[in-house]
């Protein structure tokens, strides 16, 4: 049986949690979970090997055992210790936004003095931000989750799968729009547009029932909280759910049980330590694991490149095009069942080993 080392010690507690979920029970591979305090308490763990471990202890606690391969799930800071890691152990490198990892010296200088100051400079002076990129220059494998974004350089790794629930019969139409509530990835303005100019549709037409609900499945605060609240006292013929805390897990996986379609209106556009990304091409959305794990359609906007068939387009008819969708089946199973996509990751796992 082979062995593997995952480590998160700083921000994607989701993405380890399916890693954990996928190899559970894999007759070829044994993996001991390497996880912060912070993470740890993110995680729902069934009785696999999990470690308590932060930037000063990892390094000690891989020598006491040997691994075949040594898996990082974030490197978005902590870059002396894993240069360390990387230049010592096979290790593969999951990569969050493509365009961070080649960053020269010079221009991550530059980001420091733009936002954030303070943390930067911490990530500058002590923890060798500058040499952020040498981290992914020594990995012997950098792994992306969107297929889209595979290529010789970036390995695509397969970890979301479709659970098998059963759903509940909503009164209504439910759109569930998951993420958290902030204007900075999403176009949250232009939901709450949509929603009161389909408000004005209603009041006009015969049918006054309300048949519509809509749900920001993530913590909305500031402007979009306020704007949010606004938009429920105006309304009489659409329901709309909203959360002024972190939505728990076992909350948002209820919500996305019963979501008939998700909307997921992302800009095309976001940054990440002051570098442009672009959802698609240089970064993945984590709307499309939602998609995959809870067996959803998803409307993105127009502009988001993908060729998975229950990614859709939206159309100008949005709502008609949520109840199309609501009646339309797509069989997940066929391509993301537990086994299958299981078998993948395991096939890759083989490959990164040999090399």
């Amino acid at each position: 049986m082979k062995r593997i080392a995952y480590i998160e010690i700083d921000t994607h507690a989701e993405i380890a949690q399916s890693f954990m979920e996928i190899m559970e029970g894999s007759p070829s591979f044994s993996v001991d979970y390497y996880l912060s305090k912070k993470i740890r308490g993110q995680i729902v763990n069934n009785g696999v090997s999990v470690f308590l471990s932060d930037s000063s202890m990892i390094q000690d606690q891989l020598k006491e055992r040997r691994y075949d391969l040594v898996i990082i799930g974030t490197v978005h800071r902590y870059f002396n210790t894993f240069r360390a890691i990387t230049a010592k152990y096979h290790t593969t490198v999951i990569v969050h936004n493509m365009n961070f990892i080649k960053a020269s010296g010079m221009e991550l200088i530059q980001s420091i003095f733009k936002k954030d100051k303070v943390y930067r400079m911490k990530l500058w002076w002590k923890e060798d931000l500058l040499k952020s990129s040498e981290v992914y220059r020594k990995a012997k494998h950098l792994l992306v989750l969107d297929e889209a974004l595979g290529s010789d350089q970036f390995r695509f790794l397969p970890l979301f799968y479709t659970k098998p629930y059963h759903k509940p019969e909503n009164k209504m139409l439910t759109v569930v729009i998951p993420g958290g509530v902030s204007q900075e990835r999403r176009d949250y303005q232009r939901v709450v547009s949509l929603i009161r100019e389909t408000e004005k549709l209603i009041k006009n037409s015969a049918v006054k029932n309300k048949l519509i609900e809509f749900v920001f499945l993530g913590k909305a605060k500031n402007e979009e909280l306020k704007s949010i609240i606004d938009l429920e006292r105006s309304l009489e013929f659409i329901n709309v759910k909203y959360f002024s805390e972190r939505v728990a897990s076992s909350l948002f996986e209820e919500w996305m049980q019963k979501a008939d379609v998700l909307w997921c209106p992302i800009k095309q556009e976001t940054e990440f330590f002051s570098r442009k990304e672009i959802y698609g091409k240089t970064k993945m959305t984590g709307n499309l694991g939602d998609a995959v794990k809870f067996g959803k359609w998803a409307v993105f906007p127009r502009d988001y490149p993908s060729n998975l068939e229950f990614i859709v387009p939206e159309q100008k008819d949005i709502i008609s095009q949520f109840e199309m969708l609501k009646n339309t089946p797509f069989d997940f199973q066929k391509h993301y069942s537990r086994q299958l996509v299981q078998k993948r990751l395991e096939k890759l796992l083989n490959e990164l080993i040999a090399v």
